[in-house]
């Protein structure tokens, strides 16, 4: 693997296997056709104070403003080229939730898709919210709170904080048809795991059927369980209700090593065990300097002044130590005995891998 550079390394440790804790079966599963599902739309902002799309390099807020000005009976001459800085083309999206009824608000975030410099202080104009079938779900409309701003002076000097190009509506948007949505078939609700395991899909069974009656649940795979549940809407409700509190005890995690290449971030499962091994790391640096010297011409001579490049090319190696791993290490022998020979984060992935790529790491590496 390639040494990391430049980057702010954060190790984030599991010192110790916990036991898995009881959970509700809510907080373990989904319910197949109980879904939130996503909306788009395309709109404008107005009221802006100078700060809206530069209309040369976005020609496409022009189009939209003469197309919104001739549904309102005003013809905008062809040869005009109005130049409309207080007004930005924005792309709206929000989440409509399971079940949510016509009159129901929701909130809405808009996102400049111009050059806009900022959205403080604009209002979005009604704007319809589609989702993937092309069908209206929702309408936005309302003022925008942006928690981002932008400054420039007309020296070119400009400051930012945060993102000024983007902003929410909170209740931006009114509900105008329910999305498609079924909790059971037949009587059936399919529960989805939100991590999938034999285990767990199994001990769900056995709450279950413990609870209700034997024959209720079955496990289809690691991640779906089907159960047989009242027909009537009302009871389904109700039997949801006390299904969705059971407790059940989700099956430990198996062994993964996670290392983040963009972050530097290392999570080590407290499952992971190792293989007797013996490791030795060491690092070489090689430090390049540059000190150019310069030549002068001696009295008379009619020389030129001349600057002379000089470089230093030092190399330094550390001494390697070398630190042994007996079998059934738990996280915390490891990680005591890589801290005790000093080695670092980067350290620590170039020793994971190469114990990896020897079988002595009992876990997955997954480099993301």
């Amino acid at each position: 693997m390639t040494p990391f550079k430049h980057l702010l390394w954060v190790t984030v440790l599991t010192l110790s296997p916990l036991m898995a804790q009881a959970e509700r079966i809510k907080d373990l599963v989904s319910i197949t056709g109980v879904r939130e599902n996503q909306l788009v739309g395309y709109g404008l902002v107005v009221g802006l104070p100078g700060t809206g799309d530069q209309t040369s390099q976005a020609p496409f807020t022009i189009q939209s403003i003469r197309n919104m000005l001739a549904r309102f009976g005003i013809k905008v001459p062809d040869n005009v080229n109005p130049q409309l800085k207080n007004v930005a083309a924005v792309t709206v999206h929000a989440m409509l939730p399971a079940f949510a009824k016509p009159g129901q608000s929701i909130d809405v975030t808009v996102s400049s898709i111009g050059n806009a410099g900022s959205l403080r202080g604009g209002s979005l104009l009604m704007a319809p919210l589609t989702g993937a079938d092309g069908q209206v779900y929702a309408m936005a409309q309302g003022s925008l709170l942006v928690g981002g701003l932008a400054a420039s002076g007309q020296d070119g000097s400009r400051i930012t904080v945060n993102v000024p190009s983007a902003g929410r509506i909170p209740n931006g948007a009114t509900v105008e048809r329910q999305a498609p949505g079924q909790i059971a078939s037949n009587g059936v609700i399919q529960l989805n795991l939100k991590n999938s395991d034999f285990t767990t899909a199994h001990r769900l069974v056995e709450a279950i059927n413990g609870q209700f009656g034997e024959g209720v649940a079955r496990a289809v795979d690691a991640t779906s369980i089907a159960v047989t549940g009242p027909l009537d809407s009302d009871k389904q409700i109700t039997f949801l209700s006390l299904l969705e509190n059971l407790q059940v005890k989700p099956a430990e995690a198996s062994a993964k090593v996670v290392v983040n290449s963009r972050t530097g971030t290392i999570v080590i499962g407290g499952t992971v065990r190792t293989l007797p091994a013996a490791v030795t790391h060491g690092s070489l640096t090689v430090t390049i300097s540059e000190k150019p010297e310069v030549s002068q011409p001696g009295p008379f001579s009619k020389g030129e002044t001349t600057v002379v490049p000089r470089s230093e090319i030092a190399v330094e190696q550390a001494t390697p130590r070398m630190f042994k791993l007996d079998t059934g290490n738990t996280l915390d022998d490891v990680v005591r005995a890589i801290n005790a020979v000093g080695a670092s984060p980067s350290d620590l992935v170039a020793i994971l891998e190469a114990l990896s790529q020897a079988g002595a790491l009992r876990a997955e590496l997954i480099v993301i």
